[in-house]
């Protein structure tokens, strides 16, 4: 009886070309240079964001035990415009995300 045996080639692991779309490696250190600092960058916004949240959290109980509504209708029209105004569109749709991850946290 003969045992044939098949190796396959080895996969090379993926460069750090590869994994960020460059055509050269200078180009691919830039790429995962500036995509360090943006995954920086976002652990410092959700930071804000959950700092955030826990301000609305203290806002939305003082105006609840005070007799009021949890939501100020016009008071979130006011951070939509800002979001809009410093952002465009695309802000108005940021804003309103943040709004609600704030809302009804008490």
């Amino acid at each position: 009886m003969t045992v044939t045996t098949t190796t396959t080639p080895a996969t090379p692991a993926a460069t750090t070309a590869d994994k960020t779309g460059a055509r050269t490696p200078e180009a691919a250190d830039v790429i995962t240079g500036a995509r360090d600092r943006i995954d920086a960058l976002d652990d410092r916004i959700i930071g804000l964001i959950q700092e955030r949240m826990a301000v609305s959290a203290v806002v939305q109980e003082t105006r609840i035990t005070s007799g009021g509504r949890r939501v100020n209708l016009s008071r979130e029209m006011e951070v939509l415009d800002h979001y809009r105004q410093a952002l465009g569109k695309p802000g108005t749709a940021l804003a309103m995300t943040m709004l609600e991850l704030c809302r009804g946290r008490v």
